[in-house]
């Protein structure tokens, strides 16, 4: 497994955009998480994201907080979380990618948190609601010790905050589409090709776009506005709801297939 930065270095070498899927651990079960993580990375999955289940999802539409839910009622807590990634990640290529609410974090205490999730093999963090103005106090331990703190970008950020944003992300910028929470979305915002355009003015770090993404049209749309990556997350979860275990993992192994076959 690569780290989040090799993995679009080397994408952005061959003239190619990453796919980076998202599931919620735990979500139908644990065991179905492990499957779904090495059939993501083997049906075409540059990078996955995987989301620890969390009490108040603040920016995750309806669709995620159930299956965050699902998973919480089940007992799912962080560390059934890194036991699956510990025992799937040196099968993997893509690089794992940690979705979680800052509060786990500080619970457990910076230094403690990213040490458990190294020893499980975990590349990255997204933490949503982990502000700017203290994220460096997770950024600079992290970097250390091997794991890129990802940075998200409101579309109503003004230059200034993309700046400072762009200069402390690591592995990737995480473009937000929309105003508002995850979810799957008729279209894509048009602005988002504006977006991509001025945050091009102000960084050469790898964006990658996501919330309301949920067809292969939509992942080639914002390719072509020139995306580094795309991130597809609630048609993920919704086809492993909606079926039971076995045909959840068909399902996402398909429509994985489908988006990287339009963005390649």
């Amino acid at each position: 497994m690569t780290s989040v930065s090799e993995c679009f270095k080397s994408l952005r070498d061959a003239n190619k955009c990453a796919l980076i899927p998202f599931i919620t651990a735990g979500d139908p079960d644990l065991a179905t998480t492990a499957k779904a993580l090495r059939i993501l990375d083997q049906s075409g999955a540059d990078i996955i994201e995987l989301g620890v289940p969390y009490s108040d999802p603040l920016a995750d539409g309806p669709t995620i907080q159930a299956a965050a839910t699902r998973a919480l009622q089940k007992g799912v807590n962080l560390d059934d979380v890194l036991a699956i990634v510990k025992d799937v990640s040196s099968d993997l290529k893509s690089p794992i990618v940690l979705f979680t609410y800052y509060n786990p974090i500080f619970y457990q205490g910076i230094d403690s948190f990213l040490k458990q999730i190294v020893a499980a093999g975990v590349k990255g963090l997204v933490v949503p609601d982990l502000p700017l103005e203290e994220a460096e106090n997770l950024i600079k331990p992290a970097s250390e010790m091997g794991v890129e703190v990802i940075l998200l970008v409101a579309p109503t950020s003004p230059k200034e905050r993309i700046q400072a944003i762009a200069n402390q992300a690591r592995g990737f910028i995480y473009l937000v589409s929309v105003t508002g929470v995850t979810g799957m979305r008729s279209q894509v915002a048009t602005r988002v090709e504006d977006l991509l355009k001025n945050m091009r003015d102000l960084t050469d770090k790898p964006i990658g776009v996501g919330f309301g993404i949920s067809t292969p049209e939509q992942a080639l749309q914002v390719k072509q506005w020139g995306a580094d990556g795309v991130i597809v997350g609630s048609a993920f979860v919704k086809r492993l709801d909606e079926n039971s275990p076995e045909d959840g993992l068909k399902e996402i192994a398909e429509f994985c297939q489908s988006l990287k076959a339009a963005i390649t």
